[in-house]
């Protein structure tokens, strides 16, 4: 009965303000003095410290879209194929217009496989610029 007396009595806990005194006993006489010292301010706002978990969300967005911009690649492989598969068509067919088809050919590569390169450099952005 004594200590729950000098418990209840402490110098500490009469001298809080009331709105210090409508919180929990617990609260109130066991926190720290730095978090007293915060209670007590009535314009200090705590922030609420997300930074472990904005991270992790940041980093799986990250991953996503550099996925979903290295999808571009695909197409890219698909394009050269359709290309060249294009070429060996029109040479069985007419191989007179040999030199015409391969420059058509050559051009087509190069513009399928500039696409996949700025898919690629799309999702390098992603991952490392932001």
């Amino acid at each position: 009965m004594y200590a729950c007396a000098k418990f209840v009595s402490a110098p500490a806990l009469v001298r809080r303000s009331s709105r210090v005194l409508c919180q929990p006993l617990s609260a109130s006489v066991l926190s720290s003095p730095e978090a007293r010292t915060e209670q007590a301010r009535p314009g200090a706002h705590r922030a609420i410290q997300t930074s472990a978990a904005h991270w992790d969300i940041d980093t799986a967005a990250k991953f996503i879209g550099a996925g979903a911009a290295t999808v571009g690649v695909a197409g890219s492989g698909a394009g050269i194929g359709t290309v060249f598969g294009s070429l060996i068509i029109g040479y069985a067919r007419n191989p007179s217009l040999k030199q015409q088809l391969f420059s058509y050919a050559i051009l087509g590569f190069a513009l399928s496989e500039a696409m996949g390169l700025f898919c690629l450099m799309v999702a390098f952005l992603i991952l490392f610029a932001m």
